[in-house]
Parts: structure tokens; C-alpha cells; sequence
């Protein structure tokens, strides 16, 4: 069963602010970018694959036996004649990069985690895989087993053509809604500083620019948001399962 504390974090909606990196660095992996290149339209509908992805981490995270079953169910279903999409070793990837980003986010907003909850989040976060095809002793035990697979991870990705194009589409959204529009320059500006010092270079990302500035305009963002706010869309998606 897990804590309020764990509830809390995955219900809040800041490390939603982590979305982008955590798509670049799954398509980084060359597998799961040509999957996402064929089958996404973030041209056309840039909200779809965030809508989705959202639905099966709230379920999986803080859902109910049901709604954890309809999400993963559900995106069994949109890996049907996808390249990789059922390959163990890409879908730990794809969870390793949730995990790994909502983690960061959640740190620089807050500072470290307390030393029980964070190692409740780890174990958590295994179900982002074995939800699907991982294996439950694939996910690292600890955060020392953790690091090591994503040093490890991390130096066999190689940014190529769909990555670039699907990081284009993403960052610079030709058909969001307004208001997505209008925090863009905010998510183009910390999204560099929650991939590795490499991945950024091979996007072609300044990590630097504006970084600093534009963590504490989250930042303050996120203390003058009231919870009940903070936890809508968790509330919202859930609803929907």
C-alpha cells in the first residue's frame, strides 16, 4: 500500500513541467523513435501522446486495481504493430525515464526527497514497466543499482533524424491550444537541463540558457498554486478510466 507522501508527490501536476525531456530521452533510443515517429502526430495533435502517457502513470501510480488495468490494457493496445513497443528492454527504458525525470523535477523544486520516500518511489516505479512486459526483476533494487543502469543506458543512446524531428514538433507545437503555447518557452528552457550533458549537445540544446531564470519562475509558480489545482489533472484523468 502506498504512503500519503507517495500519493502526494505523483498526484501533483509540476513534474508534468518534465514531460518533454522525458519523451526526448526515450526517443533518443533509435528503437522507440522510429515507433513514435510512425505511429505519434504531434504535428497534429501534439496533447495526445501527454494525455496518454499521464493516464497510464496517474493509474499506475496512484489508481485503484481497475483503473491500473483499463490504462495498462489500454496501452498494450496502442503498441499493436509498433516496432519495439513490447520489448522489455525499451519499455524499462521508457519507465527508467519517468521515473529518472519526475524525480529531478521534484528535486529542484523542492530540494531531496526524504530518504523513505524516495526509496518508496523507486520500488513504485516499477510498475511503469511491470505493467506491461518488464520483468519484475529487471527494475534496479535500490538508487546505486538505478544510476548504474542509466549510466550505463544513457551511453548507448544515439539522437538521430526521428529524435530531432519529433523534438522539433514537440517544442515548438504548431497546433496546441493557447495556453500550451504560452508556457512553451518555459518547458524549452528547462527541458535541456533534465537530459545529460550529451543528449543535450546531440539535440543541439544550450542547457544553460535562461535555465536558471526559468527554474525560479517555476518554482514560484508551484508555491503560489493551490493544491487542489496542482492534483486536477491526476484527478480529472483518473476520472476517465
Amino acid at each position: 500500500m502506498r504512503s500519503a507522501q507517495l500519493d502526494r508527490y505523483v498526484r501533483d501536476a509540476a513534474i508534468v513541467a518534465g514531460g518533454a525531456a522525458a519523451i526526448l530521452l526515450q526517443v533518443a533510443d533509435p528503437v522507440v523513435a522510429h515507433g513514435v515517429a510512425e505511429r505519434s502526430a504531434f504535428a497534429t495533435d501534439p496533447m495526445r501522446r501527454l494525455r496518454h502517457t499521464l493516464s497510464f502513470v496517474y493509474a499506475v501510480m496512484a489508481g485503484d486495481e481497475r483503473q491500473r488495468a483499463r490504462a495498462a490494457a489500454f496501452t498494450d493496445r496502442a503498441h499493436d504493430g509498433v516496432p519495439g513497443a513490447r520489448d522489455p528492454d525499451r519499455q524499462l527504458w521508457v519507465a527508467a525515464t519517468l521515473y529518472e525525470v519526475g524525480h529531478s523535477v521534484q528535486e529542484r523544486l523542492d530540494g531531496p526527497l526524504p530518504a523513505a520516500l524516495d526509496a518508496e518511489l523507486l520500488a513504485a516505479s516499477a510498475a511503469l514497466g511491470t505493467a506491461l512486459q518488464v520483468p519484475a526483476d529487471r527494475w534496479p533494487a535500490d538508487r546505486a543499482a538505478f544510476d548504474a543502469y542509466w549510466r550505463d543506458a544513457v551511453a548507448g543512446l544515439a539522437v538521430g533524424d526521428d529524435a530531432r524531428a519529433i523534438a522539433r514538433e514537440l517544442l515548438q507545437p504548431r497546433s496546441a491550444p493557447w495556453w500550451v503555447r504560452a508556457g512553451m518557452p518555459l518547458v524549452r528552457a528547462i527541458t535541456p537541463t533534465l537530459l545529460p550533458a550529451s543528449l543535450a549537445t546531440a539535440y543541439g540544446f544550450d542547457p544553460e540558457r535562461r535555465a536558471r531564470a526559468a527554474w525560479m519562475l517555476l518554482r514560484a509558480l508551484v508555491r503560489i498554486t493551490p493544491r487542489r489545482l496542482r492534483t486536477l489533472p491526476a484527478r480529472r484523468l483518473l476520472a476517465t478510466l
